[in-house]
């Protein structure tokens, strides 16, 4: 067995191995109860049994067709399989051990193992979504965990040997997603804003994961691009996206796919839901709008990928509101959003000079950001009882904001850089080879070519291809 290939099966077979052991040994406890009298509503079910597959649907074919749109052609495939191959991948760990560290209660920053292996997960509903049974908001979550290591992909695109993003992606979603999923949103989390009677001791306001998932994965996927390098030949080389077709048909899934995202968080198909679901179509439409705008008339033509990616940017900084604010607001911070990510996606990333090839920090690092911090400010009661913001004269929600995106931002930034030297040394280097670069990860990483421009011909030149007889 190539060594390459070797080093990696030897790690993941130790991990799964703890992975087991832990299992076997874990106590039975019940930290998160059945609520008393909680009955399973079948509308709540079917509405977020059907927003699980919306937000799986922003993975695969969503992030898969937004993304291998933006690389060259020699890269479409290996960029499609990173966010199927995770689909699959975190699938399998959510159900052995993820669920298990982010929604058992055990510590401030991560859970027990009393969920491990879904022990226990049922169909009688629990705290978290008392109208849902257990595995529906197990399965709902495990989409979340999903995406979240696909948005990472943006940063190291075209140059991660694919050995190293099994590895790194495995590493990182047991020691950041994990543990940022458990903070904010399980019960006795730091962040929690309240589980039954249990409160977190920094409540922050994360109506959908723009902590959790937009600022983790934006943070990480910095770090990603500084420490792997700039491709070969960025900066002197043109790398256009080789099919901006693919992109635009992504991020309309991805649009879609977002009210699952978002909407659903609200965990039953009430008024609440109907709020999230405005706020996150008004404040995509916005910032697709204000990054078009600015792109006019700081670059002279509003290009079909600046409206796309503004698109996202907005759907990024609602995430975390979405479930707080009116819809005004949320126009609001779409708009912010698309002027602020169209300077850090291009003119920052340029100023610092680091390779971010498909703007993962530009636009969900700091889109999450922007929208953590927006949250603070215009959360209001009226919409959600459970969150009040600065114009709601509640200034100290800020501070709270403030301080969860600062520690999100150490916590992602000083994980991944150690993770990706682990991930060096388990795959023998993170980077591919300088021909295999050359060359494209379809061929060099799966030995398949994303576009066969080459038709066969069922004859020589010297005899016809068709009798006439």
């Amino acid at each position: 067995m190539p060594r390459t290939f070797a080093m990696p099966v030897r790690a993941s077979t130790v991990l799964f191995c703890l992975l087991f052991v832990a299992l076997m040994v874990s106590p039975a406890r019940a930290a998160v109860v059945e609520p008393a009298g909680a009955r399973v509503d079948s509308g709540d079910t079917a509405w977020m049994l059907t927003s699980s597959a919306f937000v799986l649907m922003m993975t695969g074919p969503g992030l898969a067709l937004f993304y291998s749109g933006l690389v060259r052609r020699k890269n479409v495939l290996g960029t499609m399989m990173q966010s199927f191959v995770l689909m699959a991948l975190v699938s399998v760990i959510w159900a052995i051990i993820g669920y298990s560290l982010a929604f058992d209660q055990w510590k401030p920053f991560i859970g027990g193992l009393h969920f491990a292996g879904l022990r226990h997960v049922t169909g009688i509903p629990v705290e978290y979504a008392p109208t849902i049974p257990h595995t529906t908001w197990m399965i709902y979550q495990c989409m979340f965990a999903v995406i979240t290591p696909g948005l990472i992909c943006g940063a190291y695109a075209e140059r991660l040997k694919f050995s190293a993003m099994l590895v790194f992606s495995t590493l990182w979603l047991l020691v950041v997603y994990c543990p940022m999923a458990h903070m904010v949103w399980g019960k006795g989390g730091l962040f929690n804003i309240g589980v039954g009677d249990v409160h977190g001791a920094l409540p922050a306001l994360d109506f959908a994961g723009g902590t959790v998932v937009h600022i983790s994965s934006g943070v990480s996927a910095l770090v990603c691009a500084i420490v792997l390098g700039k491709r070969r030949g960025y900066g002197r080389t043109p790398m256009p996206p080789h099919s901006v077709v693919l992109s635009v048909i992504g991020a309309a899934l991805l649009w879609v796919g977002w009210f699952g995202f978002n909407a659903g968080s609200a965990l039953n198909s009430g008024v609440l839901t109907s709020s999230a679901f405005i706020n996150t179509h008004f404040a995509a439409a916005a910032a697709t709008l204000a990054w078009m705008f600015v792109e006019w008339g700081w670059a002279g033509k509003p290009t079909v990928l600046g409206g796309i990616s503004g698109a996202v940017a907005g759907l990024v900084a609602i995430t975390p509101a979405s479930g707080f604010v009116s819809p005004m607001s949320a126009l609001i911070i779409g708009a912010v959003a698309g002027i602020v990510c169209f300077f850090t996606a291009t003119n920052m990333k340029h100023f610092f000079g680091y390779d971010d090839s498909l703007d993962a920090f530009g636009v969900h690092g700091i889109g999450g950001t922007l929208g953590a911090i927006l949250t603070g400010i215009f959360a209001v009661s009226y919409i959600n009882s459970n969150g009040s913001g600065l114009i709601d004269g509640h200034p100290r929600q800020l501070l709270n904001q403030l301080l969860a995106t600062l520690l999100t931002w150490i916590l992602a930034g000083v994980a991944t850089f150690i993770l990706l030297k682990i991930t060096s040394l388990l795959c023998g280097g993170l980077r591919l080879s300088e021909s295999d670069e050359y060359d494209g990860l379809d061929i060099t990483q799966h030995g398949e070519s994303g576009y066969n421009f080459e038709e066969s011909f069922p004859a020589t030149v010297d005899e016809p291809a068709y009798s006439h007889d």
